[in-house]
This record gives C-alpha cells, structure tokens and sequence, in this order.
C-alpha cells in the first residue's frame, strides 16, 4: 500500500481483497455451473475469438434467458468493480485507462488458465474479452464518478477552483 494513502484508497483495498476472495470462491470453489477445482473429466476450452459471445446471441432461445444473462453480462458485471477498484486504489491506473486494461486482461487471462489446467470450469477466450470489456466499463464508471466529485466540490469551493490567464 502507498506511504500517503487516503481514506477512500485504504477503503479501496479493503474492498479490493474482499472483491477478490468472493471472485475465487465463484471461479474456482463454487459448484454453480459445474465449477470448483477438478469439476470437470475433460478439458474444455474455447480459443477462437467471438465464438461462444455469437452461439449465446444468435442462440438464445435454446440456451434461455438465465444462461445468456449469466455468460454474457455476468462476465461483464463480474468485472466492472475490479475496473472502478483499480482507479481508487492505483494512481497509474487512475492516470492511463490502458493500464486498468492490461490489468483486468491480465487477472482474467490468469483466470481462464487456471480453470483450464484444473478444470475449474472452462477456458474461454471470449470470457477473457467479456471480462476486459466490464473492467473498462468499471474504469469509465470511475472516471465519471470523480468528474462528479470534482464538479460538486468546485460549486461548493469556487475559491479553490484553478485559476487560468486569458490570452
């Protein structure tokens, strides 16, 4: 942790390790949706981009409505704190959006690995993308989170606003 911390960054981790516990405990020890260390006999892997993200849009009747929401927008909801967290808690993240991307890329692709070599579920490369997609949103969520902040406190103290020559 930083030497300077602020209040909201300590709460920020805080909330980070309680984020990634739970997000362990449902990729690799629940049993919902056939999960959990050694769940599976086979591998199961998908490695071709945007394959299962089209069979769940083009094949949702057949999958149901439970099934698409839980692969797609949960992939994505799943994600998005870990984008809005990295933003409170990492001032490179805060300062370049790309390196909250690598690092949402990065856990997920961690992820998806050790589901593949336990077969805690199944390695898919559209999860990776899906869960990238919802750590950018959580990013974004972030950055107009603080614009919000950033407005309200300059209503409030418009002394302290910076002030800029005109030319």
């Amino acid at each position: 942790m930083a030497k300077h911390s602020t209040r909201n960054q300590k709460l920020g981790w805080l909330l980070f390790v309680i984020y990634l516990v739970l997000l362990i405990y449902l990729m690799f020890f629940s049993e919902m949706e056939q999960r959990g260390l050694g769940a599976k006999v086979d591998y199961t892997y998908n490695l071709k981009p945007f394959v299962e993200i089209k069979r769940y849009i083009l094949s949702g009747k057949q999958i149901g409505l439970r099934g698409v929401m839980l692969n797609l927008f949960g992939n994505i909801i799943g994600f998005m704190p870990f984008g809005f967290i990295l933003g409170v808690i990492s001032s490179r993240c805060r300062e370049h959006w790309y390196d909250a991307v690598i690092c949402t890329y990065l856990l997920s692709y961690g992820i998806e690995m050790v589901q593949l070599i336990f077969r805690a579920g199944s390695c898919d490369v559209d999860d990776i993308i899906l869960n990238t997609l919802g750590g950018l949103i959580g990013y974004i969520i972030f950055h107009y989170v603080q614009h919000r902040r950033r407005v309200r406190y300059f209503k409030l103290h418009p002394e302290r606003q910076r002030r800029t020559r005109g030319i």
